[in-house]
């Protein structure tokens, strides 16, 4: 059994191992008194607690975090019968010493006091080992750090190749500017012509006279 494979149940107190998940329902076994039972879809939901995320002043912390801290302050974690009498005053000051993160407006005693609860029965069962979760987390977010700057980069490098071909587009068109010299030659052709007009002028001239 993994803390992978914890649920919990609404409408039913308590966790739970999921054993088979079905279309219309899913099979769970108790973790406290181990009886298995059906879990019809049309009544109730089944959540895995490692799906469950906790309101914060920051972002949202999934559960296990939030057990992790109750584990490291086990000194000052109050025991099971404890946990049953404590008022909420008390659970509220313990909570804001082993979690100070939490959003107060959002995170109800009761929700405090269910994570009290769990946290015992997690305990008894010896599913409170959280570092191959920490790790994956750890790996996880080193691979998106490294991966930010690559993504980031495509973007001038499209911008570079577009100035690349943007230049080449400008010296070939450069290349090609010889085409005015046409115009020149057209214009010298026509000033011989122009040259060449005044010589019907004389005929004239000489037809006059005559």
């Amino acid at each position: 059994m993994d803390y992978k494979e914890i649920v919990s149940v609404t409408g039913i107190g308590g966790l739970y191992q999921l054993l088979t998940s079905k279309s219309d329902g899913a099979i769970v076994r108790n973790i406290s008194d181990k009886t298995t039972k059906f879990i019809s879809a049309r009544l109730h939901n089944v959540t895995p607690l490692e799906s469950i995320e906790v309101y914060t002043t920051g972002d949202n912390v999934r559960l296990h975090e939030v057990f992790q801290k109750m584990k490291e302050a086990e000194g000052s974690t109050p025991a099971p019968s404890d946990a049953k009498k404590a008022d909420n005053d008390s659970v509220k000051s313990y909570f804001s010493k082993v979690f100070p993160d939490f959003d107060e407006d959002r995170v109800y005693v009761s929700d405090m006091k269910k994570m009290l609860k769990w946290y015992h029965m997690l305990k008894e069962n010896d599913l409170l080992n959280f570092d191959s979760m920490m790790q994956e987390e750890e790996t996880a977010q080193e691979q998106a750090a490294e991966e930010a700057p690559v993504a980031e980069e495509k973007p001038a490098a499209k911008k570079k190749a577009a100035k690349k071909k943007t230049e080449e587009v400008a010296e070939e068109s450069a290349e090609e500017k010889p085409a005015p010299k046409k115009a020149t030659k057209k214009k010298a052709v026509a000033k011989e012509d122009g040259e060449a007009k005044p010589a019907p002028k004389k005929a004239a001239k000489k037809k006059t006279e005559e």
